[in-house]
């Protein structure tokens, strides 16, 4: 089992050295000990533990959902209904988000519509919906 320096890990598991520094003050990633010469060497599971970190970020879960996901694997009472169940919120998260980017879209499109693109910019269409006092 060969030790890796920081820009080695870093390398492969294709993030950055201040990428690895983060996720270590984030507590994702364990700091290695210093050695006598001053650098930390990372076993070859930092590696492993960058890219599950990367992944996990790819289909949208938090730093902080990382973390619960990371400590749910090294729970022995944890089952897969448990990280089932937490995909399937997440899940659920991201309908709702892309709901409201549907809605913002629909929106914005219709401000657009609404503007010429000609005249003055304090006759905007769009800049005075923006000022405008919402009514209930």
């Amino acid at each position: 089992m060969k030790a890796l320096s920081i820009g080695q890990v870093a390398r492969q598991a294709g993030v950055g050295v201040e990428t690895v520094r983060f996720y270590e003050r984030q507590e994702l990633l364990e700091k290695p000990p210093r050695k006598e010469s001053g650098y930390r060497q990372y076993p070859p599971e930092a590696v492993s533990r960058l890219h599950f970190i990367k992944k996990a970020k790819e289909v949208g879960f938090s730093l902080k959902e990382i973390k619960e996901l990371l400590s749910l694997r090294l729970d022995s009472a944890a089952t897969c209904q448990d990280i089932r169940s937490r995909a399937e919120a997440k899940i659920l998260d991201i309908e709702q988000k892309i709901q409201a980017l549907k809605r913002m879209k629909h929106a914005l499109t219709d401000l657009t519509k609404a503007c010429s693109g000609r005249g003055s910019v304090s006759e905007c269409p769009i800049l005075q919906s923006f000022e405008k006092k919402e009514e209930k």
